[in-house]
C-alpha cells in the first residue's frame, strides 16, 4: 500500500493516493459512531481501587479503548498502579459492565452526528459497510439510533462482528479481518474508521487502510500509530475523493 509521506512539511495538506485503494469502510463504534459512557463507567467503577481523577481520557485512549472488557479492566488497573491489579481486575469488570447497563438505560449514549453522515454518504455510494467492536454492548446501543423511520444505525451495516468472543483483541487485527472476510474482500480493500491508537494499530496489522477520528484532541497518537488520515470530525473524510483513491483535507 502507498502510505503518507510522513516527511511532508507540516505546512502541506496531508495527501494519501491509494495505489488499489479501499471500497469498503469497517467502523468502530465507541467514540466513532457513538458517545457512549464507557469511559465514565471505567471511572465510576474503581470503587477505591485508585483515585477515579487519574482515569484520564488519555489513559482511557491508551490503556483501555479497543480492548476486550477483561483485557481493559487489567490493563487499567496496571495504568492506575494498582498493586494487586490482577487480583482485582475480574471484580472491576463487572462493576464497569453493571455501571454501564445503568447508564445505558438511563439514556447516555447518541450517535455522533457527523458519523451517521458518512454513514449514509457511504451507504449512498454503494459501499459495502461493517461495524466491528469488542464491547458486547455495542449491537444494543446501535438498535437504540434511529437514522430514519423504521431504520436504526444497527440496520445500516451489512457486516457485524461486535461482541464477538475473539482469542486477540486489539492491536491484533483479528476483529477487523473478520469483518473483512465478513464483507468478502481482501484487507487492502477495506478502510478502518478509529479513535483509538489500539485501532489504528490493528488496521496497519492487517493490511487496511485507516482514519484516526481525533474527538478527543488526541491526533498525535493516532498520528503515532500511522494512522493514513487524521480528523477531528468524519464531516472532513472527503467521500468523492476516497471514492476515487485518494485521500486529502
Amino acid at each position: 500500500m502507498t502510505r503518507r509521506d510522513h516527511s511532508a512539511s507540516p505546512a502541506q495538506a496531508p495527501v494519501v493516493r491509494m495505489a488499489h485503494g479501499p471500497n469498503a469502510a469497517i467502523f468502530d463504534v465507541d467514540g466513532v459512531l457513538l458517545a457512549s459512557p464507557h469511559e465514565r463507567a471505567w471511572r465510576e467503577a474503581l470503587d477505591g481501587l485508585a483515585d477515579p481523577g487519574l482515569f484520564t481520557t488519555a489513559l482511557y485512549q491508551a490503556a483501555v479503548a479497543g480492548r476486550p472488557r477483561d483485557a481493559g479492566a487489567l490493563s487499567a488497573l496496571v495504568a492506575l498502579g494498582v498493586a494487586d491489579a490482577a487480583v482485582q481486575a475480574p471484580a472491576y469488570a463487572i462493576r464497569k459492565q453493571a455501571r454501564l447497563q445503568q447508564l445505558v438505560q438511563a439514556g447516555a449514549v447518541a450517535a455522533v452526528p457527523d458519523a451517521v453522515r458518512l454513514v449514509c454518504s457511504l451507504h449512498g455510494l454503494g459501499w459495502p459497510l461493517a461495524v466491528a467492536s469488542s464491547s458486547k454492548n455495542a449491537n444494543a446501543m446501535l438498535r437504540a439510533i434511529v437514522v430514519e423511520p423504521g431504520r436504526s444505525l444497527f440496520e445500516m451495516f451489512g457486516v457485524n462482528v461486535c461482541g464477538r468472543d475473539l482469542a486477540h483483541g486489539k492491536p491484533d487485527p483479528e476483529i477487523f479481518l473478520l469483518a473483512a472476510a465478513g464483507l468478502k474482500l481482501a484487507p487492502r480493500q477495506c478502510i478502518v474508521l478509529e479513535d483509538a491508537p489500539a485501532g489504528i494499530a490493528a488496521a496497519r496489522a492487517g493490511k487496511m487502510w485507516s482514519i484516526g477520528v481525533a474527538r478527543l484532541d488526541d491526533a498525535a497518537g493516532l498520528r503515532a500509530a500511522h494512522a493514513d488520515l487524521v480528523v477531528t470530525s468524519l464531516d472532513q473524510v472527503p467521500v468523492q475523493a476516497l471514492a476515487d483513491g485518494t485521500l486529502c483535507l
